[in-house]
């Protein structure tokens, strides 16, 4: 089975914590031992798991990426968003985290992050539990 969630970004880039929800997700599945995916449908979005503790590592994240200055490419694609494409290619749009003990396995500091490149949009997050 495949759950899924929308969630609202506010700006033109964000890192959105969806660590609640996917926890949510896979205590409601009553999955012990397994595999969590977290995927993102979209081609100017993505997902990622960094540190949670300190909420500069999100902004830290975006401001390296913004050093790659792909907002000074010329690139063809008329829509003139391919900086976020570039971006959601690099990140990649799905993570994967093992089950264990019916909970996440996740590292001390690490939270799950849903990467707006492209906003703000309504967003869809999928998560399958695998048991």
């Amino acid at each position: 089975m495949i759950e899924s969630f929308t969630l609202q970004s506010l700006g033109k880039e964000d890192l959105i914590d969806i660590t609640d929800t996917v926890n949510t997700i896979v205590t409601r599945s009553q999955v012990t031992d397994g595999i969590c995916c977290i995927y993102t449908p979209h081609t100017t979005a993505a997902i990622t798991i960094n540190e949670n503790a300190d909420p500069s590592v999100r902004r830290d994240i975006l401001k390296g990426l913004s050093h790659l200055k792909f907002e000074q490419v010329s690139f063809s694609h008329a829509e003139g968003n391919s900086p976020a494409h570039c971006k959601s290619s690099l990140i990649g749009c799905s993570e994967m985290v093992f089950i264990d003990g019916g909970r996440l396995n996740l590292g001390t500091w690490q939270g799950i992050y849903f990467c707006e490149f492209d906003g703000p949009r309504t967003r869809k997050v999928l998560v399958k539990i695998i048991g």
